[in-house]
């Protein structure tokens, strides 16, 4: 009895630490929330700063304070151009709803008679609590939100800049022991190049993503093309529900708006075409294999957080996940369970060190 009492009072600190943990993910979410944000546009600004630092002017590297202003004036474009997109366009998707809402309506109609007047009443029910006027009102007061919580996220980033330089002394200071400094600053460099590795990566090809779709929607005369391509390239950072849901909003937009089924399949074909070939062929190609996260490990995070922190969490657990599977596996205790994360077995502990991060650390020294 008393062994039975012994194996179970480890599960039970476990259980009761695991509630206590997701308990505080979840009321401290809007301060975790921002300042996950804040740390992925930090690591997107060090990405770019570290690029930067490598060019050669006149034979010689880009002074490091003009390589931090280059890479806060192209992070701040970025969101610039969000937030005017949004800005400019939220007011008149809002009074478009009741438009596209009632056209929804009549091809619902015309579908659902051809099977009959029983299912057609069911189908009448149904759209009736759809409210999808109330729907789209609730997703732009949701984005405007964000927009609001974005000054909180900027406020982080220039602190984070200013405590990069002397966090490398403040390790040392709190590590005296060599191999322990030696393996916290490999984790810490892990975990740095990981999240701009896929930081990086992302951006660059969701911008592609956003743009190739932009370039079928425009020359069909699609309503809010800007708005769509935008939200295209944010939901492209969702693992891939945010790949079909970025072609089924422009494709039902298309139903909705034109008369003819033309348009529709122009786009349902175009922005699928270029979801599978960026999502498939381009960004494999570029990514290669760090970040080799075991997929049912991507659809399992991206459950967990979206149900912890909503659409942001959504957004933002693939970071988390590369983040905990690059601790797990400098970690000896855990490198198993980092094993059982991984998309082959393999760990990013063991990949080459990437030349800008040399660069950057010996810019530091």
């Amino acid at each position: 009895m008393a062994g039975g009492v012994t194996v179970l009072r480890p599960l039970m600190y476990f259980v009761v630490s695991g509630f206590f943990l997701v308990a505080g993910l979840v009321f401290a979410a809007e301060v975790l929330v921002p300042l996950s944000i804040a740390i992925l546009l930090f690591v997107l600004v060090t990405a770019i700063v570290d690029r930067v630092r490598d060019l050669r002017i006149g034979g010689r590297h880009v002074p490091a304070a003009i390589a931090h202003l280059a890479a806060l004036c192209a992070v701040l474009f970025g969101l610039w151009v969000i937030v005017t997109i949004f800005a400019s366009q939220a007011g008149s998707v809002t009074e478009a709803v009741p438009r596209y809402e009632a056209r929804f309506d009549s091809i619902l109609t015309r579908i659902v008679a051809l099977v009959g007047d029983q299912n057609f009443e069911a189908a009448k029910a149904a759209l009736s609590e759809m409210e999808i006027a109330g729907f789209a009102t609730g997703a732009i007061s949701s984005a405007g939100g964000f927009l609001s919580g974005l000054l909180l996220v900027l406020l982080y980033i220039p602190f984070m800049l200013v405590e990069r330089g002397p966090m490398r002394r403040k390790l040392e200071i709190a590590f005296p022991e060599p191999e322990v400094l030696a393996r916290v600053q490999k984790m810490g460099e892990g975990v740095s190049l990981g999240l701009q590795r896929y930081v990086g990566i992302k951006t660059f090809v969701s911008i592609l993503t956003g743009l190739g779709s932009y370039c079928f929607m425009k020359p069909v005369g699609l309503d809010f093309a800007e708005t769509w391509a935008v939200l295209i390239f944010m939901l492209n950072f969702i693992p891939t529900l945010g790949s079909m849901i970025g072609v089924a909003i422009p494709s039902v937009v298309a139903l909705v708006q034109f008369e003819t089924f033309t348009p529709f399949l122009i786009i349902l074909a175009g922005c699928g075409v270029v979801q599978f070939g960026i999502g498939n062929v381009v960004e494999p190609a570029i990514t290669g294999r760090s970040l080799n996260l075991s997929p049912l490990m991507v659809i399992l995070s991206l459950t967990f957080w979206t149900a912890i922190w909503g659409i942001a969490g959504a957004f933002l657990s693939v970071p988390i996940t590369v983040c905990m599977l690059i601790v797990l596996s400098h970690v000896k205790a855990t490198r198993t369970l980092a094993v059982l994360m991984s998309g082959d077995g393999r760990l990013m502990v063991d990949d080459p060190p990437d030349p800008a991060t040399k660069n950057a650390k010996e810019a530091q020294n």
